[in-house]
């Protein structure tokens, strides 16, 4: 394993990238340049014209449609609206559910141009319908001419696409006028050839003369499933740089494939780093035919930008049969904890955990024990003995649940509640998958998901929302999955191809659909980085809008939420995320909500604020999401004080 990365490398034939990691509205004015506010993902904004005393004034200042309810209105039940937008040399930049990109005025959310790349809405793709975010990059060709600052796009159908970033048209000299198919391509399969196994659904990262894309790949299909390559493109001519495979070399008897980087990514620029959060091995919940702890499944991973070979990685999950995956963009800053003051990665996991890595060689800042956890597996499996777990911060979501301890407004649902627990295994955190039904506490969605964390590094303090729920998995004996799927019509049964198993995956919900678990269901923590203390954490969330006056009778609860924080220097924290339909503004010393902006549509996305002609805007994109069953639309939607 080599150590640091180059400084300031030069790749290409004589191209020199040097992509803007300042993007202001104008001169002087805090920008949002990438998707998670600067490369390293802080999502943090020096903007502080909105502040904790005048945050109530907020308003709509103007809202963007990009048509989706109308043209893809068939499709809509399949759309997340996920998109973070950002902005660059006086544009914003959006991505609908279906890859078209829009480039707004930042003032008025009047278009200046769109891109659509027409995608095929009729095939079926792994993860539905999402685009998270584009890639801007400068200085590519002549200064002046076409294509010289450039849009980079990933489409579900795997295509990376440059657009020359003033006009929206594809820029000739990238691949094939304008486009490069990802490998291995969209890989459709089934009798009408409809269905994706691999697809694209966060932002690539342009670094160093390269563009970096990942991928997403359907779960609990095959045991040999598809590879999890990442791959570096030339971000000039689209011509392939390098690819990586966490799983590399693992050879027979070892079966697996996945292991794919779809969250997020990110860079350290200086040490010519990119940093990847590495998903599990396949299939997730049965590990029998993929003996060790999958090389760099479940890790986070630096690779040099030059070569794509491994600078240090660190496993998050050892022997993943959880669906434990790492979730959200690596966040990179300086971090001092107990007077030690180091580089590091912040990665929050579904667990509920925060890892705090030192960025120059891997190892934990925080230090990081090894723990026995539940054994048992399912027949033919073998599970590592420990898992990693930080000494802190505390876990942010509960992990441990008794029958005594189920949830309900009534008798009547809280004893089936209490019932379906007694009846699963519930051994706590990493309970392994087994026949008799298994609860997965916190649930495959949760804590954190890809929404990541905001840090303010003026403070080291991390601000962090989670989802608390539970999963009931069963493993299914191959002999009994046919009948098993026919009997579980429209639930998740998978088939696992290749395992002894299938699976069976839900909710672990009540008769009047709540959680059985107690609430909060969802939460925003802020978390002293010094001392690794959590310094509060509130309910994020409400009922509202899944059952009209429900806040009155439950009190709050919180709820599942998909989306991330930012911060501002002002001191608020800007989140949508949760399943009812506001973007919230809390006190970033207190976690008080101090505002909330009602939003035409689920705001399952993270929002971003910048500076524009003097102007403070926070922007959201307000179309709902799949998963949650949230209200769809179409709109970006941005809010500021009255002039």
């Amino acid at each position: 394993m080599t150590r640091l990365g180059q400084i300031g490398l030069q790749l290409g034939v004589g191209l020199t990238l040097a992509v803007a990691l300042v993007a202001p509205g104008l001169a002087g004015e805090p920008g949002w340049p990438t998707y998670g506010g600067d490369q390293g993902g802080q999502r943090f904004s020096p903007a502080t014209q909105i502040t904790p005393a005048n945050v109530k004034n907020l308003a709509v200042a103007w809202t963007y449609s990009t048509g989706d309810m109308k043209s893809h209105a068939d499709f809509m039940a399949r759309a997340s609206f996920e998109n973070t937008p950002i902005l660059q040399e006086g544009r914003l930049y959006v991505c609908s559910p279906f890859n078209e990109v829009s480039a707004l005025d930042p003032g008025t959310g009047g278009l200046l141009w769109r891109f659509d790349p027409k995608l095929d809405a009729n095939k079926r793709y792994p993860n539905d319908y999402i685009c998270r975010g584009v890639a801007f990059a400068s200085n590519i060709d002549a200064k002046g001419s076409a294509c010289n600052t450039r849009i980079y796009l990933n489409t579900a159908d795997r295509r990376l696409i440059a657009l020359d970033a003033r006009t929206g048209k594809p820029c000739e000299g990238f691949g094939n006028h304008g486009t490069v198919v990802i490998p291995p391509g969209p890989q459709y399969e089934g009798k009408t050839k409809r269905f994706g196994r691999i697809h694209t659904t966060s932002a690539p990262v342009v670094t160093h003369g390269v563009v970096i894309v990942g991928s997403s790949i359907d779960d609990n299909q095959k045991v040999d499933e598809l590879r999890g390559t990442v791959h570096a493109f030339d971000a000039r001519t689209g011509a392939l740089r390098w690819a990586f495979d966490p799983l590399g070399d693992e050879k027979p008897p070892f079966r697996a494939g996945a292991a794919n980087v779809w969250a997020p990514m990110s860079v350290d620029e200086a040490r010519g780093l990119v940093i990847l959060p590495v998903s599990s091995a396949s299939p997730d919940f049965f590990g029998g035919l993929r003996r060790g702890n999958g090389r760099y499944a479940n890790s986070i991973v630096a690779l040099h930008v030059a070569d794509g070979t491994v600078s240090w990685s660190f496993q998050t999950t050892h022997h993943d049969v959880w669906d434990y995956d790492l979730p959200a963009q690596p966040t990179l800053g300086l971090v001092t904890y107990e007077g030690r003051t180091v580089p590091a990665v912040l990665q929050p996991t579904k667990q509920g955990l925060l890892f705090t890595i030192d960025r120059t060689d891997g190892k934990p800042l925080i230090p990081v024990v090894e723990r026995k956890v539940p054994q048992d597996p399912a027949a033919g499996d073998r599970l590592s003995p420990t898992q990693p777990i930080p000494v802190a911060p505390v876990p942010l979501a509960p992990n441990r649940i008794a029958p005594s301890d189920a949830y309900g407004i009534t008798f009547w649902d809280r004893g089936k509640c209490r019932d379906a627990i007694a009846a699963a295994r519930h051994d706590g955190l990493y309970t392994p998958p087994s026949t008799q039904g298994s609860i997965i506490y916190p649930f495959t969605g949760g804590g954190t998901n890809w929404g990541g964390l905001a840090f303010d590094a003026r403070h080291d303090i991390v601000y962090v929302n989670t989802s608390n729920a539970m999963h009931l998995v069963r493993l299914i004996r191959q002999k009994d999955f046919a009948e098993a799927r026919e009997r579980f019509f429209g639930k998740e049964v998978s088939p696992n191809e290749g395992a002894p198993f299938g699976m069976l995956r839900e909710a672990m919900l009540s008769p009047i659909g709540m959680p059985c678990n107690p609430p909060p269901w969802g939460q925003l923590h802020a978390i002293d980085m010094h001392t690794g203390k959590v310094l509060w954490s509130v309910p994020l969330g409400t009922t509202e809008d899944m059952a009209p006056f429900s806040e009155y009778l439950l009190g709050k609860t919180g709820t599942p939420n998909l989306g991330g924080p930012i911060v501002t220097a002002s001191g608020l924290v800007f989140i949508g995320a949760a399943m009812d339909d506001y973007l919230r503004a809390f006190d970033a010393k207190t976690g008080a909500e101090l505002w909330r902006g009602r939003l035409p549509a689920g705001g399952q996305a993270t929002p971003m604020t910048y500076v524009w002609k003097g102007r403070q805007y926070v922007v959201i994109a307000a179309g709902g999401h799949s998963k949650l069953n949230t209200r769809r639309g179409d709109q970006v939607v941005a809010f500021a004080l009255p002039n």
